[in-house]
């Protein structure tokens, strides 16, 4: 098969889809890469060790897409190259449907099979494609959280873990699962007074008997939440619906029981937000005030530490990407019901059920997509 990477082009993105031991993977399976020039310099991969991988590595995207089969990306492809998309193309990458019509719709007109990583399960129900940049978003969630609560941008300006005889900052982290985890750990590591809450009792069961020592657990209960997110100097919103809109968990009007200049860091922005007054933002412009208080939303927070986030993604999506690329996404998706999962559009047609409820499209079981290619 012939696979492509393109560079990523969404603002301040850094990562890239294959690493070259994923091209020596795939070139060792008989597959042929074409690597974009410098589409991996921003994570440290320079043009020279794709060569040495076996790839080819040519001028411009426009000839990765008009000649490769398989599409390899991080980021939801852009408006520019949804346009180079065509029938029979197939698209691997995160994609975060549901709350992007736009994409959707472009995604449904190409007539391009697109699997999404963030949707692709395991055996256990995690989701193996999205955890290692939820652990990456997870971590840096109070480290950006930390920087937004500094007086110079617009925060508080209280200091994480405080000082001898001052307390630390009360950080409120909302939703337990991995990005809820790998945030409420960093900020204890950094001295915070912190508070994780979920809805699920087993989940908060499993945390304080691991964690108990380092942070604290709370049942997320509307009247709970309310509560914590009046006292607390930061809220990390860290709550998943695999492929669905995130819920809106704190409202605008609630804005006005929190403290002046408190920090809201939104790790759910990929899939809309679980903050009513979350916007998507940039590297470049990453903080916003609303009432008073500091909102960090930037969607590809993973993009900052490119190289560590590249590495870890290419490890999680390389098992996937050599099964399309050996057997073809059909065969590759009937073997595996798990990367099935991941398939959310198909020639012309949406086979996600999250992503159609919450956009309003009709939706085709991913099963009879099979069975009908």
């Amino acid at each position: 098969m012939k696979i492509g990477c393109p560079k990523e082009i969404k603002p301040q993105e850094f990562r890239v889809g294959m690493t070259p031991n994923a091209v020596r993977e795939a070139v060792a399976h008989g597959h042929s890469v074409m690597i974009e020039k410098n589409a991996g310099s921003g994570a440290g991969f320079e043009n020279a060790a794709y060569t040495e991988a076996g790839a080819q590595v040519v001028a411009t995207a426009e000839e990765i897409f008009a000649s490769a089969e398989m599409i390899v990306k991080v980021k939801e492809p852009q408006p520019v190259e949804r346009k180079m998309l065509r029938e029979g193309q197939l698209l691997f990458t995160y994609l975060h449907l549901a709350p992007d019509p736009a994409q959707t719709h472009d995604l449904i007109a190409s007539g391009v099979t697109a699997i999404a990583y963030e949707t692709v399960t395991d055996a256990a129900g995690g989701l193996p494609l999205l955890a290692p940049m939820s652990e990456v978003a997870g971590r840096l969630a109070p480290q950006v959280g930390a920087w937004t609560l500094q007086k110079a941008n617009g925060g508080r300006g209280v200091l994480m873990g405080g000082v001898p005889g001052v307390g630390p900052a009360k950080v409120a982290v909302i939703g337990g699962g991995v990005v809820g985890t790998h945030a409420a750990r960093i900020a204890a590591g950094m001295g915070a007074d912190v508070t994780v809450l979920d809805r699920s009792l087993p989940r908060i069961r499993y945390l304080d008997d691991v964690f108990g020592g380092q942070f604290k657990t709370s049942y997320a209960s509307a009247g709970n939440t309310a509560e914590l997110v009046a006292e607390a100097d930061m809220v990390i919103g860290a709550v998943l619906i695999p492929g669905a809109a995130a819920p809106k968990l704190v409202t605008k009007a609630q804005l006005s029981t929190m403290k002046p200049g408190a920090a809201i860091v939104d790790v759910a922005i990929d899939q809309g937000g679980c903050f009513e007054t979350s916007r998507a933002t940039t590297h470049q412009d990453p903080i916003y005030e609303v009432d008073g208080i500091m909102h960090y939303c930037v969607a590809n927070m993973p993009g900052a530490v490119a190289r560590t986030s590249t590495i870890a993604l290419g490890n999680a999506t390389m098992p996937f990407l050599l099964a399309l690329a050996d057997k073809g996404w059909k065969q590759a998706c009937a073997d595996d019901p798990h990367l099935l999962n991941g398939l959310n559009v198909h020639a012309g047609k949406l086979t996600y059920f999250a992503v159609g409820k919450a956009l309003g499209i009709d939706v085709t079981s991913p099963q009879l997509v099979v069975k009908a290619a």
